[in-house]
């Protein structure tokens, strides 16, 4: 059985690896703006962060699935005997006030969420969905949302929040910070899952897996893993 990721998140890929999977990696080209904005404009109102996330790691996976069935139908996928494949997609965002925050972007913005989240605790979304194929075909389909909360130090100075700015690492994150690499000594506590927080909760995953009736172990492909 083999795990395709719908995400071009390094973070995503690093947790999979160290969990013993070496996934196939699709990016799924998926405009979350564009996506976000009509499901807001079909609700009436804006979507909560448990919506968004699980919208967009829809989005993703039936994207990255359609792909796969392109390239099925176009004669370069394997085509040999049957074959099942996982593809996942992922989405995160963090909450802060009621506030929903995806990646900053910009240095200004992140400066900006630093200011407002130092010394304060928020909420961290990641949304998964989960579709099995078969001989690559799309069939039965799993989401779930995992929540962690992420407190940050109070004494975060000026200069070490333009340092960490500086290095580009938060301008391309949810919420503007990382737990597993330049951005770790900055947070204080996490409640709930530490790897929900760094893009993709591993016993979400799992749960979800088991869900689609297969055995995890049978994702673990990476040498020295069995």
């Amino acid at each position: 059985m083999h795990l395709i990721l719908a995400s071009t998140s390094p973070a995503r890929l690093a947790l999979l690896r160290a969990a013993g999977i070496e996934p196939a990696l699709v990016s799924p080209g998926v405009d979350e703006d564009a996506v976000t904005a009509e499901a807001n404009a079909r609700a009436g109102a804006p979507l909560g962060a448990h919506d968004v996330v699980e919208l967009l790691a829809r989005a993703k996976a039936e994207a990255a699935a359609a792909l796969h069935v392109a390239a099925t139908d176009a004669g370069t996928a394997d085509t040999g005997a049957s074959v099942t494949s996982l593809i996942l997609g992922g989405d995160s965002v963090f909450v802060l006030d009621g506030v929903i925050y995806g990646k900053p972007h910009t240095a200004q913005k992140a400066r900006e969420r630093w200011q407002l989240q130092r010394g304060r605790t928020g909420m961290l979304y990641s949304g998964h969905w989960l579709i099995e194929l078969v001989d690559g075909v799309p069939g039965r389909a799993v989401g779930a949302v995992a929540v962690s909360e992420v407190s940050f130090a109070d004494d975060i100075t000026d200069a070490e929040l333009d340092a960490y700015i500086g290095t580009g690492e938060p301008l391309f994150v949810a919420g503007a910070f990382t737990i597993d690499s330049l951005g770790a000594p900055f947070i204080t506590r996490i409640v709930g899952d530490p790897s929900a927080v760094v893009g993709l909760s591993l016993p979400t995953l799992r749960r979800l897996v088991a869900g689609l009736g297969h055995h995890w172990p049978d994702l673990w492909n990476r040498r020295g893993v069995l």
